[in-house]
C-alpha cells in the first residue's frame, strides 16, 4: 500500500512540475489537476490514473502539432490551460471517483463511465486539434454545409476519425487494467458519441453564446459517461 502511495505521489509531483514548467497548465490548474488525479486514483487505481495521463499526453502533443498554423484560430487560448479547462475535461471522471467512494457496490459501472468520459475528452481534443491541421473539407455538423475550419460545430471526416482513434487508445488502456470484454467497444462508441455531441452543442448553443467552451467540454464527457451507463444497462 505504501509503495502505491509513494508511486502516486511521485507521479503527481512529476506531473505538476512538468505541467507548470512546460506551460501546459497554470499553477492553479496544475494543482487542480493533481486533486482530480487523486480522486481518479481513489476510484479506479492506477488504471484510472493511466487513462488520465494518456489523455493529458495525447492532448498536449496534439495541441503542439503545427502550433503556428492554429495560432490565429485559437487566439483566445494562449498560455497554459486554466482550472476551468481542467475541470471541463476531467470533472466527470473526478465525479465518478467520488461516487465510487460513496457507492463502492457500483464501482464497476462507474469505472467504465470514467473511462468513457476520458475517451470522449481525448476524442474531442484530438479531433479538434489535429482535424484543423489534417482535415480536407470542413462542414457544419447540423446543416452539413461547408464552413470555415475552427468554428464551433464544424467538423471534418479526418478529424472525426482521429477522434475515434483517441477513444480506442483510452479503451485499450482501460482494457489492459480492467480486462478485455465487450465494454471495450462500448467505451469507444460512448467516447465517439460524446465527441459528436460536443460538435452539436457547439453548433447549436456555443455559437450563439448560450454556453461557453468549458461547458461544452464538460457536457460532452458527462454525456459519454451516460451513454456508457445506458449501454451497461441495455447490454
Amino acid at each position: 500500500m505504501w509503495l502505491s502511495y509513494g508511486l502516486l505521489t511521485l507521479i503527481l509531483v512529476a506531473g505538476v512540475v512538468y505541467s507548470i514548467s512546460a506551460r501546459k497548465l497554470t499553477v492553479i490548474a496544475a494543482l487542480t489537476g493533481a486533486a482530480v488525479a487523486i480522486l481518479v486514483f481513489a476510484g479506479a487505481g492506477f488504471t484510472g490514473l493511466a487513462m488520465m495521463t494518456t489523455f493529458f499526453i495525447l492532448g498536449s502533443a496534439a495541441t503542439s502539432v503545427q502550433g503556428e498554423t492554429k495560432k490565429d484560430l485559437n487566439a483566445d487560448q494562449k498560455g497554459g490551460r486554466t482550472t476551468g479547462q481542467v475541470l471541463a475535461n476531467a470533472g466527470t471522471a473526478a465525479l465518478c471517483g467520488v461516487l465510487i467512494l460513496a457507492l463502492p457496490a457500483h464501482a464497476n459501472i462507474l469505472q467504465l463511465m470514467m473511462a468513457a468520459s476520458f475517451a470522449s475528452a481525448t476524442a474531442d481534443t484530438l479531433s479538434s486539434e489535429l482535424g484543423m491541421v489534417y482535415g480536407k473539407r470542413f462542414f457544419n455538423i447540423i446543416t452539413l454545409k461547408p464552413e470555415v475550419r475552427g468554428l464551433d460545430g464544424v467538423i471534418s471526416v479526418e478529424g472525426t476519425l482521429i477522434g475515434v482513434i483517441g477513444s480506442v487508445i483510452i479503451a485499450i488502456v482501460c482494457a489492459i487494467g480492467m480486462g478485455w470484454t465487450t465494454n471495450f467497444i462500448c467505451i469507444i462508441v460512448a467516447g465517439t458519441l460524446g465527441n459528436l455531441t460536443d460538435s452539436v452543442l457547439g453548433a447549436v448553443f456555443e455559437r450563439k453564446g448560450l454556453i461557453n467552451n468549458n461547458s461544452v467540454n464538460f457536457l460532452n464527457t458527462l454525456i459519454a459517461a451516460l451513454f456508457m451507463l445506458l449501454f451497461y444497462i441495455v447490454l
